[in-house]
């Protein structure tokens, strides 16, 4: 009974932290436990060395976007791309990926570029319903790309080389990108979209503004797998870096006056990952030694007999997780119940955490809590019913691209494989 009124009061909206550490004192007082056992995780949690990368990369995506990063990228790449065939649906891709990459996947890319970018399609001539999908299906578009904080996470979570992963995602994350990029391209041609001419006089003005925003991930690319620092390093020098563009160079942001508040902005989402993370890791931990994963195991030993019919179970499972819990949360709950199972059948971990954020990243506008759609219903007005059919065509698209990913591992062992 106390189960089923913690599973109701989450569904009433109860904090899911306050849920998560109920069920662990709980689970612990079944099991006849101390309950600080439960603290043990999260000791290791503080001690874990690339801990401290989650809140500089956060405080690098909330600089950013205050400073106007949004509106400098967006006009970057209109410049270079939009010439292209589908040039302004190619720049809205780009500029979101990027974006999200920064910002994490808290919807701040729809928030920041979704006002600026539907004017855009509008006017440009793409139909309204094709722009509703693909602004809010790119919200969570740069979830693979480094330093995202769904990467990070999840690297601390499985115990995984998150300099790997970062090498993992780039492939995958390019592939979606080029092929919604190729849709939109389709879609332009039928609607009628004109091309709009290059301009060199425009391109070089928008590539003097943007440079800056466009050299950081390089830098933070060069700096990781050059050797030269650490995930936590690249997250400080980060951090300094967004605080010297935007204070100095752009001069969009006046410290003295705003930077509390976005060291404040930066806590509260922090915040909130922290402490779901903690209580979730005591709570799977219990779980670990109640022997669940165990029991899966034989089950999936006497029900599942190849690799390739574990993976397609394993997509659907963690499509119903996409869609009904949000990416950090899944992480921390459900990471290390699939682990043991991938490892059982031959599955690499670092492909593993492909599959799984590919997977999330559909599940973000994917009902019933899809964020992105409730995200972009009060960006756009519209009703979730309007947005959900609008992505549909998208989340076909990334459908087909996960069962590339899913059964062409190379797609994200390349560097090892190479």
């Amino acid at each position: 009974m106390l189960v089923l009124g913690l599973v109701l009061l989450a569904l009433l909206g109860l904090p899911l932290f306050v849920v998560l550490g109920a069920g662990s004192l709980l689970a612990a007082h079944s099991a006849e436990l101390v309950p600080a056992v439960l603290i043990i995780e999260i000791s290791r949690l503080a001690a874990s060395p690339n801990l401290t990368a989650i809140p500089l990369f956060t405080f690098a995506g909330v600089v950013l976007a205050a400073g106007g990063a949004a509106q400098r990228l967006v006009r970057l790449f209109n410049g270079l791309l939009g010439w292209l065939p589908g040039g302004i649906a190619a720049v809205a891709l780009v500029a979101c990926a990027f974006f999200t990459s920064f910002s994490g996947a808290s919807g701040v890319t729809i928030l920041a570029l979704g006002g600026l970018l539907l004017p855009m399609l509008s006017r440009a001539g793409y139909p309204e319903r094709f722009s509703l999908g693909l602004l809010t299906s790119s919200g969570s578009l740069g979830l693979l790309f480094p330093p995202s904080l769904a990467i990070l996470l999840y690297g601390i979570v499985a115990g995984v080389n998150i300099d790997e992963l970062f090498l993992a995602g780039l492939l995958p994350g390019l592939l979606l990108l080029v092929i919604l990029v190729l849709y939109s391209g389709l879609i332009g041609k039928f609607a009628g979209v004109p091309r709009q001419d290059f301009s060199w006089p425009e391109a070089r003005q928008a590539l003097r503004m943007g440079i800056w925003d466009l050299l950081l991930p390089v830098l933070v690319v060069i700096g990781i797998f050059g050797g030269f620092v650490t995930i936590s390093e690249a997250a400080a020098c980060t951090g300094l870096y967004v605080l010297i563009l935007e204070a100095f160079i752009h001069r969009t942001l006046d410290l003295r006056r705003q930077l509390m508040e976005l060291l404040s902005e930066t806590t509260l989402l922090v915040g909130s990952i922290l402490i779901i993370l903690g209580v979730a890791m005591g709570l799977t931990n219990l779980l670990i030694d109640a022997q669940l994963p165990t029991k899966i195991l034989e089950w999936m030993e006497g029900s599942v007999d190849s690799k390739l019919k574990f993976l397609l179970l394993l997509n659907l499972f963690l499509l119903i997780v996409g869609a009904t819990m949000d990416i950090f949360s899944a992480t921390v709950v459900v990471v290390p119940l699939i682990l043991p199972l991938a490892l059982l059948y031959g599955v690499d971990p670092v492909h593993l955490g492909i599959l799984f954020l590919a997977n999330m990243e559909i599940g973000y506008s994917t009902p019933p809590v899809g964020l992105n759609l409730y995200i972009a219903m009060q960006r756009f007005r519209r009703s979730i019913l309007t947005l959900f059919r609008s992505v549909l065509p998208f989340l076909g698209l990334m459908l087909l691209w996960l069962g590339l990913v899913t059964y062409v591992p190379f797609l994200s062992l390349w560097w090892k494989n190479g």
